[in-house]
């Protein structure tokens, strides 16, 4: 059994390989602008969990999967010419909605910071002075 160690190298390995991938080897249209997030390898390297994100958010999440899948025999070969174990395990791929949770945080955030205007307070006027006097 593999340690955990060794398995979240795999993990960073599969992530780096297939980010490089995605962005330069994979032509399809669907795939453009993806990231990979994250990528979890179980115990049994039969399967790497592969999470993905995109610019557009999940308006496109169907259609990036879709040509994930489609493109996934592909990936599993590159990759295991790449990555040398046994047994490469199966892509599955999921979408990751942490980068978009983020984001709504610091929306949130940046509103925060913003100064309201109280009701009934009004700001006071700079007065103007000439800096020849």
């Amino acid at each position: 059994m593999p340690t955990k160690m060794r398995m979240q190298r795999i993990s960073e390995r599969i992530q780096e390989e297939l980010a490089e991938m995605v962005l330069i080897r994979v032509n399809d249209p669907r795939i453009i602008g993806v990231s990979i997030t994250g990528v979890k390898v179980d115990r049994e390297f039969a399967f790497a969990d592969v999470f993905v994100s995109a610019v557009e958010g999940s308006s496109r999440s169907q259609e990036i999967l879709e040509g994930l899948e489609h493109a996934s025999g592909f990936l599993r070969h590159e990759l295991s010419s790449k990555i040398e174990l046994r047994v490469f395990p199966r892509l599955r791929f999921h979408w990751d909605p942490t980068p978009e949770h983020a984001d709504h945080i610091e929306k949130i955030l940046a509103s925060l910071r913003e100064p309201s205007p109280q009701p009934g307070v009004e700001k006071p006027e700079e007065e103007e002075f000439d800096q020849n006097e």
